[in-house]
């Protein structure tokens, strides 16, 4: 089985069109934050080191997978652009990490010395220098969430079909994929 540093590697390969602009953003987030090393949350899915990569990589998969089937038109680099940057704003700044690592009762914490951005709109800050989205792409970024933030009922019905892909293939991975691959690392950890 691949890591998820190869799973990576391979996902990017996608990018052709924007490979320049696209390797300078992540030349930037994988050297100047903390995303390959970032929880995805700090005590909901993959709250362990690397689960931000390991989030963006599933929904990239997943993605592509939806993407395939009911929407073959969309460009594959779109898909990839907007799965591995739709949670990059939970990174934080470059040397002040949005989740800290905690003695508490949940693995991580949040960093308190940030100023407040949802980590859509702070994704979409952190990329924006460095790469060019298209208005489908930033709708996406913003709204992945979809119906489980009250702030996204302004798009309600306005979806484009990038940004519905973004959500079920997020919400896919983070309620059904990542669920069954924490229980199976339970068991096995139980062997």
């Amino acid at each position: 089985m691949n890591t998820t540093l190869e799973r990576y590697e391979k996902i990017k390969e996608k990018v052709v069109d924007r490979k320049a602009s696209f390797n300078k953003l992540m030349n930037f987030i994988e050297n100047e934050t903390e995303y390959l090393i970032a929880p995805a949350s700090t005590r909901f899915h993959l709250s362990e080191e690397q689960g931000l990569l390991e989030h963006s990589c599933n929904v990239a998969e997943t993605m592509l997978k939806i993407k395939g089937s009911l929407a073959p038109e969309i460009y594959d680099e779109s898909c990839v652009i907007v799965a591995l940057l739709h949670d990059l704003g939970k990174v934080g700044m470059p040397g002040n990490p949005q989740y800290l690592k905690s003695d508490g009762k949940y693995p991580y914490s949040f960093n308190t010395d940030l100023v407040y951005l949802s980590v859509p709109t702070r994704s979409i800050y952190l990329a924006l220098p460095y790469i060019e989205l298209s208005e489908e792409e930033v709708q996406a970024i913003v709204y992945h969430d979809g119906q489980y933030v009250d702030d996204n009922a302004s798009v309600a019905r306005n979806e484009e079909p990038l940004t519905l892909l973004l959500q079920y293939a997020d919400t896919w991975s983070g309620f059904v994929l990542e669920k069954k691959l924490q229980k199976l690392s339970v068991i096995s950890l139980r062997l």
